[in-house]
C-alpha cells in the first residue's frame, strides 16, 4: 500500500488536542495520534482498477434540475 520510511520531526502540538485524539481513539502515544491524524487525511489510495471498474455502470440524473434555481451570467459567478 504505501512505502514508509520513518524519520524523526520535532513538533509543536496542540496538548487538548491531541489528549482529545488519543482519548477518543485509545491510543496510548502521541506518535500513535499523529500517525493516526496523517493516514486519516491522506486517505486510501485507490489503484487505477478501482477507477476502470466504474466505467460503465451509468448514472441517472439531470444536472440542470439538480442545480435548481441557481443560474450563472456567464462569468463564472453565481448569479442568484
Amino acid at each position: 500500500m504505501y512505502r514508509w520510511c520513518m524519520g524523526r520531526t520535532n513538533i509543536d502540538i496542540d496538548d487538548e488536542l491531541i489528549a482529545e485524539v488519543m482519548r477518543r481513539h485509545s491510543l496510548r502515544t502521541k506518535k500513535e495520534a499523529v500517525d493516526l491524524a496523517l493516514r486519516r487525511l491522506v486517505g486510501p489510495r485507490l489503484s487505477p482498477e478501482f477507477f476502470e471498474g466504474l466505467e460503465g455502470i451509468g448514472w441517472d440524473g439531470d444536472l440542470d434540475e439538480m442545480r435548481g434555481s441557481r443560474i450563472h451570467d456567464g462569468d463564472g459567478v453565481d448569479a442568484s
